[in-house]
Parts: structure tokens; C-alpha cells; sequence
């Protein structure tokens, strides 16, 4: 039985992903799919956009801004265009999206059933149902944008959608999966993220269905008008109290930009940046030929593999992975365009050989991973602070870009002005 699997507070922030790194979004994202389904399978690709705190993780590691409600759209629209060219071989076909694009769906579901062999028109109306589901008998203040549905070819599904509240400048996401799936109408989340908001009336809850019933039975039997006059009537009367909630694991995506030491797990960071000191020689001598780049590009590839295989307990903490490529706004840093192009060379080299039978780079990856969980258990480093102070440093040189424009620009107007 799929069941929720906790919630999160997401800021709503304003803005569009710049073309630059929405194209390199496009590629990274497809080719860490790639690696995942290689790996485990698509079955486990779905499972884990299913997870909130993968999916977070996964957007802070492609330079999105690692705490905000963006990442949601724009993981659906990078996947969108990077699987799309790809989903003959992987069978994983991406619809949907934020506003229009969203109600597109069910005409996109029911051309790509037509086009595979599978039921299209049922998607179709599964498609309607859970965005009914979360818009109309889960009532809890947000109002849905986005709907994105990835499905499989043979039928299987997941769901991401996200609805907003404007006056509280918050969002909340929505998780679904198939799988184990047997009511619409009891309990069917996956998860569901954002901030606790008090009382919420979710008729798609199993404690529900009593409830469901009434509202039934009350409408043949009172009519509308009369439900009105009741409801007016209690509304007078009622008393404020404390309504109990279920507790859940929550996420919690805090308002602040810049990446604090109190939101990274720094023993898993220390491990990683360990592991890519100890293993980067030895592994990617060969693959890193740019001078300069290569082993602060190892350092993002182990954060990228943990990403491919790392344990759903090891993504609490999604603003560890802003430190693979940094994000659009400048934190934790401007992105380093020369990492994140090295990074993709490398995950391409390494899944196009992996395609044709050859693993050893996907196995360097692997390895690179499997020695961060063993290092973190006693490896020590500087603290965020520095870490921060010294990709700033390096960015000029490191091809630094944000939403502000090139780092050594930026860098030499600030000189020109002193």
C-alpha cells in the first residue's frame, strides 16, 4: 500500500532557470537517469522520484537553488527534454509540467499509449484523478501548478505535482507511485511535502471513508441549500481547539539562501571529499584531462554517484548536494560551468560504454561511492565556511556563473569600483 512518506517546507521563489544551465540540467539529468536504470533498474527510478528527499537532492546536485520550490519544475522540464530523445531505449516517458503543460497530460498519456501498446485512456483518467485528489479532497491551502507524470512502458507510474499558497509565499509537493497503488481513496501518497500548515481536511485519507459516505447520504438527503444553512449555522458555534495530526518525517526547506553548516551532514561530506582525494588518482587518471579541473570535478562525481546509489537515508540533508556544481544564485557558489561540463563528459563517456557492455567507468563511479561510506565514518575537514570561501575563490578560474553573470566579470567590476 503506497502510504505518505512526509512533507517539507518549500519557499516559493520567482524567476526562470537561465538557458545555460537548463540545457546542462537537460544532460545531466538524463545521464543520472541512465545510471540508475543501468544500475537498478527503472522499477527503482520511479521509486525514487517517488521520495522527496531524493528528488530535492537530485535537484540540488544539477545547480538548481537547493532549498526552493523551483527545483520541482525544473527537474520535470529537464527530465522532459533529456528522456524524451530517449524513450524508445529506456521506455520512460515524461508529461506534463507547470500551468499548460499540465493539462496536456492526458492527451500526451493517451499518444503515447496509441504509440506502445499500452492503455493510454486509463492513464489518462489516472492523470485526472490524482490531480483531483490533491487539488479537491486534500484540502490543506495550496492550489496546484504543476503536474508531471512519468510512465513506463509497461504502465507503471509516478506522479510529482506542487501546489502553492501565495499568502504564506510556501509550496507544497505531492509524491505518487503505482506501485502497491490499490485506492485512489485510501491513503494514497507516496509523500507529500511542505510545511504543517494545522488543519487540513484530506478526504483521500482510509479514516475518510465514513466520512465520504456522510457527505453522500447528506446531499440526497438535504440537498445543497440546506447544507449551507447547516454549515453557517456550526460555523457560528464552533470553538477553536487543538486537532491532533498524524506525525510524519518532515523535511524542512528553510527560507534562507545561503547553505549553512546546520543544513549539511558534514560527516558524509567529509567522507565524500575524502573518498574523492583517495580514489580520484587512482580511478580517473585517465578520464580527467583538463588541466586544473580534474580533481574538483572527482569531488562533484562522488556526490553525483551518491545520488545514483546512494540509500533513501542518506538524503536528509539535500543542500550537501548544492556543493556538487553550487547553484544559480550564487549559493552556496556561483556554478562552476567548467565542473559541471567535466562532470557531464565523464557520466557520458562512462554510460555510453556502459551501454555497449563495458563497465569500468560506471564501476569507478561505484567505487568512488562505496569509499565515501567507509571514510565518513572517521574523516575530518575544514567546515562549511571555508569549503564556501574557497570555491568563491577558485570561481573566476573554475568558469563561475550565477543569474548575476560570469564570476571574473564580476570580480573585475568590483576592483574597477574599489
Amino acid at each position: 500500500m503506497a502510504q505518505r512518506a512526509g512533507s517539507a517546507d518549500l519557499p516559493l521563489h520567482g524567476g526562470r532557470v537561465p538557458q545555460w544551465l537548463g540545457q546542462r540540467m537537460t544532460r545531466l539529468g538524463a545521464l543520472i537517469t541512465e545510471a540508475v536504470v543501468h544500475h537498478y533498474g527503472r522499477d527503482e527510478f520511479l521509486r525514487r522520484m517517488a521520495h522527496p528527499f531524493w528528488f530535492q537532492s537530485f535537484g540540488a546536485v544539477m545547480g538548481m537553488d537547493w532549498h526552493s520550490s523551483g527545483i520541482t519544475t525544473s527537474v520535470i522540464d529537464a527530465l522532459k527534454r533529456g528522456l524524451t530523445p530517449l524513450s524508445a531505449e529506456l521506455g520512460i516517458h515524461v508529461c506534463g509540467g507547470r500551468g499548460q503543460h499540465s493539462r496536456r497530460t492526458p492527451d500526451e498519456l493517451t499518444a503515447i499509449g496509441d504509440r506502445i501498446g499500452i492503455d493510454g485512456a486509463s492513464l489518462a483518467t489516472t492523470s485526472r484523478l490524482v490531480a483531483k485528489v490533491d487539488s479537491a479532497a486534500v484540502q490543506d491551502g495550496f492550489d496546484l501548478y504543476l503536474h508531471g507524470f512519468i510512465v513506463t512502458d509497461d504502465g507503471k507510474w509516478v506522479v510529482v505535482q506542487q501546489g502553492m499558497n501565495g499568502d504564506r509565499r510556501q509550496a507544497r509537493r505531492y509524491h505518487w507511485l503505482s506501485e502497491g497503488l490499490e485506492s485512489f481513496l485510501d491513503s494514497p501518497h507516496a509523500a507529500i511535502e511542505g510545511q504543517e500548515q494545522g488543519r487540513i481536511v484530506n478526504l483521500a485519507d482510509r479514516r475518510a471513508d465514513a466520512s465520504r459516505m456522510s457527505q453522500l447520504d447528506m446531499l440526497k438527503s438535504l440537498g445543497p441549500d440546506r447544507i449551507v444553512s447547516e454549515l453557517v449555522s456550526l460555523e457560528r458555534r464552533e470553538k477553536p481547539g487543538d486537532v491532533s495530526q498524524p506525525m510524519l518525517p518532515h523535511l524542512v526547506m528553510p527560507a534562507h539562501h545561503d547553505v549553512r553548516e546546520k543544513d549539511v551532514n558534514m560527516k558524509r561530506l567529509h567522507g565524500t571529499l575524502a573518498a574523492a582525494a583517495d580514489r580520484g588518482p587512482a580511478d580517473f587518471q585517465q578520464l580527467l584531462l583538463t588541466p586544473g579541473v580534474g580533481a574538483r570535478t572527482v569531488k562533484a562525481l562522488a556526490m553525483v554517484a551518491e545520488v545514483v546509489h546512494g540509500a533513501p537515508c542518506r538524503f536528509s540533508d539535500p543542500a550537501r548536494f548544492s556543493l556538487a556544481h553550487g547553484g544559480k544564485d550564487r549559493h552556496p557558489f556561483p556554478v562552476p560551468l567548467k565542473v559541471y561540463d567535466e562532470t557531464i563528459r565523464v557520466m557520458k563517456s562512462a554510460v555510453s560504454k556502459g551501454r555497449l557492455g563495458r563497465e569500468e567507468e560506471l564501476q569507478a563511479l561505484k567505487r568512488l561511492d562505496d569509499q565515501a561510506r567507509r571514510l565518513e565514518q572517521y574523516a575530518t575537514g575544514p567546515d562549511l565556511k571555508e569549503i564556501v570561501v574557497g570555491e568563491f575563490r577558485d570561481s573566476h578560474a573554475l568558469g563561475g556563473r550565477s543569474i548575476f553573470g560570469w564570476e571574473e566579470e564580476l570580480k573585475a567590476r568590483s576592483l574597477k569600483r574599489g
